[in-house]
């Protein structure tokens, strides 16, 4: 299951579980839409995959299944993941 993380790693702007405005990579990094296309080129710079819009948990099911509270956040600031 999603853990629907709280925040843009790259920013630390909050994207709460309803929020239009987060994608993930296929581990789950989380990031805003500005970010993801601006700053990283639409390539995670974890893993280097691609990003996809984050599922919005329907609001009964996030009662039973809650979001993350756990922030990740760079602390160095977000780079493009090195090609190679």
């Amino acid at each position: 299951m999603l853990g629907l993380r709280p925040n843009c790693e790259c920013c630390d702007k909050d994207l709460p579980p309803e929020s239009q405005d987060a994608l993930i990579c296929s581990f789950e990094c989380t990031f805003c839409a500005s970010c993801a296309e601006t700053v990283l080129g639409g390539r995670c710079p974890n893993c280097g995959g691609s990003f996809a819009p984050r599922p919005v948990r329907p609001a009964a099911a996030l009662a039973r299944h809650p979001a993350s509270t756990i922030r990740v956040l760079k602390p160095e600031g977000c780079r493009p993941r090195a090609a190679g």
